[in-house]
């Protein structure tokens, strides 16, 4: 079978590759055919070699610079390099030459969305939906701008809005479902997730969406059926390893959820979340040398984790260890020295200490 599919692979770039070829002698036949640039640069986009795409486009943009579509295109690219502001300036561009164009004004706001800039970002969305009321592209978009703002309300209106248009569109269906999460609606949350694996039945990810909600919802048996089927489908079982552990853990089972953070760590030594979330189950059962020694290990992997630091910081201050918790919640300030939280538990455990040499 995977014979095939790499022949099938194979013809089709030889096809592609074909075209490319045609394309070339037509375009030195015909170098002022504006045509012939916008269906090379997609015939390169689909071989994923953006280096010729922008080529290309920057060959087009020579001869006739106000092409709109290959403005958009180079802003695109840059996007994909994740310049933005090489990629605003082509966007801008495009803009005035057709400021009635949606896709621009999308564009943009995926900018200024990737800069964190909420208003402006918000702005533009809402441009392109004045243009296009119908897109429900859009309407994800500004559903994923208010989800980064936590504003989960907001956030699930814009969903079912998209999903009013596009009822089947996957990704849409699986951030609404993490959105009822976010508000404590699990069952249709589920339902959501479960649609989705209708659409999808090989998706591991969505059977992990689905164990989880079934794990809020008390639902032990089937949580765990979808843990297992989510482990039959990938060799990439180190997310749901740690998802099914937390599972493990909700129903106290914590020998068991012991057994499978452990497992989580065989398979990705190098990763540091399945140490630190073993550390906080120990540490939640009073095991707290070693939940130490997992936050070190933690810390082996991953040693620019504040907040690492910080938890380390706490078992040893629980271990009564203080001078350690003290260099921990320092070595914390040090990568995060804006975290007032951080602050406020160094300076309290500080304050005691000098109170308990003092005496």
């Amino acid at each position: 079978m995977c014979n095939i599919i790499y022949y099938i692979h194979a013809m089709e770039n030889n096809n592609i590759t074909e075209k490319i070829n045609e394309l070339v002698v037509k375009m030195a036949k015909e170098p002022q055919n504006i045509e012939n640039y916008h269906e090379l640069s997609e015939l390169y986009m689909k071989q994923q070699d953006y280096d010729k795409v922008m080529s290309v486009l920057d060959s087009l943009l020579a001869i006739k610079p106000d092409d709109v579509r290959a403005l958009v295109g180079m802003g695109t690219m840059w996007f994909y390099e994740r310049d933005f502001r090489k990629s605003l300036q082509y966007y801008n561009k495009a803009l005035e030459v057709n400021p009635k164009n949606y896709l621009i004004y999308y564009n943009i706001g995926n900018v200024f969305a990737e800069w964190k800039n909420f208003d402006k970002a918000l702005f533009y969305y809402n441009r392109a939906i004045d243009l296009n009321s119908s897109n429900a592209e859009i309407y994800n978009a500004i559903a994923l701008l208010y989800q980064d703002n936590e504003n989960f309300v907001e956030a699930k209106a814009y969903y079912e809005k998209s999903l009013s248009l596009e009822p089947d569109n996957a990704p849409a269906l699986i951030d609404l479902g993490n959105v009822c999460f976010k508000l404590y609606e699990y069952e249709t949350a589920l339902k959501l997730f479960k649609k989705v694996f209708v659409l999808a039945p090989d998706n591991e990810l969505v059977a992990v969406c689905i164990a989880n909600a079934l794990t809020l919802m008390k639902d032990r048996e089937q949580a765990y059926a979808y843990y297992e089927k989510a482990l039959s489908m990938t060799e990439d079982k180190y997310r749901i390893y740690i998802c099914y552990a937390i599972s493990l853990s909700e129903f106290k089972q914590y020998d068991h959820a012991v057994n499978m953070y452990k497992k989580a760590i065989e398979h990705s030594p190098k990763k540091s979340a399945a140490y630190v979330l073993l550390a906080n189950l120990y540490l939640s059962r009073d095991n707290i040398k070693e939940a130490i020694e997992l936050y070190k290990q933690a810390l082996h992997v991953d040693p620019n984790n504040a907040e690492t630091y910080e938890l380390l910081g706490n078992a040893h201050y629980l271990d009564d260890d203080v001078e350690h918790a003290i260099q921990s919640y320092r070595a914390s300030i040090g990568l995060a020295p804006t975290n007032d939280e951080y602050r406020l538990i160094y300076s309290q455990v500080m304050e005691d200490y000098v109170k308990s040499v003092h005496k």
